[in-house]
């Protein structure tokens, strides 16, 4: 892939977020890498012992009001936000129909990214739980999710892939593609998304447990280039000041605002919030 090409994909997968100034944005999952436009971010998993579901730092980065809270079970209310980002988290997460239920629920439109199962078929990580593909059905263009039984598709081949030690060149080799290692679902009104087979629970707990293929090099250089492509922006909104209860569901407003203090004049801050069973924060 020519730099060219490779900086219209990193445009079209990480830049071009199709909002106004004034629309509110959320980004699901949003680790250590979270979207330039986002607003608010949501992440179930923040600490460093979570590491190995990220490819960058080990701890989730704080730079915009950030809720501890299930994806499959959010916090915020119908329609809070104008447009929701979810990338490459649903290879993660157990119940990825459950997070496309609540994605249609708390946004108008959003954008999903999820590693190709072809190419992820080849090198994948440890800690994914689906092979991923989008195809054509009859109500439309569908995610369709298939369970793993194993960290790869083939032991056998991921043994030689080990012992010959040829893993970065392999991906570096895939990653001359790039977007063909990616499938780009955008969408609106409502996420489509089925499963097929059921997840072993031992499978899953132990991709949990796997070890991150972390990137840290790659990751400063993405957020240089995204700040010098998207400043102006940046610069002309600010900060957007976000009523807590203007997001949060109804039985959740009046609770937590600036401050710790909810209700009229309550404001989201750049903290992490985490919500116990009574609804109350921390």
């Amino acid at each position: 892939m020519s730099w060219f090409a490779a900086l219209r994909l990193f445009h079209e997968r990480r830049i071009a977020v199709p909002v106004g100034d004034d629309d509110l944005v959320l980004d699901v999952g949003s680790g250590d890498k979270p979207s330039w436009r986002a607003d608010v971010l949501l992440d179930r998993f923040t600490g460093a012992e979570h590491g190995g579901q990220r490819s960058g730092r080990a701890e989730v980065r704080v730079s915009r009001p950030l809720f501890d809270a299930d994806a499959a079970d959010m916090p915020f209310a119908d329609k809070a936000f104008a447009y929701a980002i979810c990338s490459n988290v649903l290879e993660h997460v157990t119940d990825p129909v459950g997070v496309a239920a609540e994605l249609s629920r708390v946004a108008e439109a959003g954008y999903i990214e999820v590693p190709e199962a072809a190419s992820a078929k080849i090198v994948d990580f440890p800690s994914h739980l689906w092979w991923c593909r989008l195809e054509d059905e009859p109500e439309g263009p569908t995610l369709v999710f298939t369970a793993k039984t194993a960290p790869y598709h083939d032991p056998e081949i991921d043994a030689y892939i080990e012992r010959a030690g040829v893993r970065r060149e392999l991906d570096a080799v895939l990653n001359k593609r790039f977007e063909h290692r990616v499938v780009q679902y955008h969408w609106t009104g409502s996420v489509r998304l089925r499963v097929e087979g059921e997840l072993d629970p031992d499978f899953a707990a132990a991709a949990m447990r796997a070890e991150g293929h972390h990137r840290t090099w790659e990751t400063v250089a993405a957020q240089g280039v995204t700040q010098a492509l998207t400043w102006r922006t940046r610069r002309r909104r600010g900060t957007p000041r976000i009523p807590w209860d203007a997001v949060v569901k109804p039985e959740l407003r009046g609770r937590i605002g600036q401050g710790g203090q909810g209700g009229q004049g309550g404001y989201l801050e750049r903290r992490l919030y985490r919500l116990d069973e009574a609804g109350t924060g921390s």
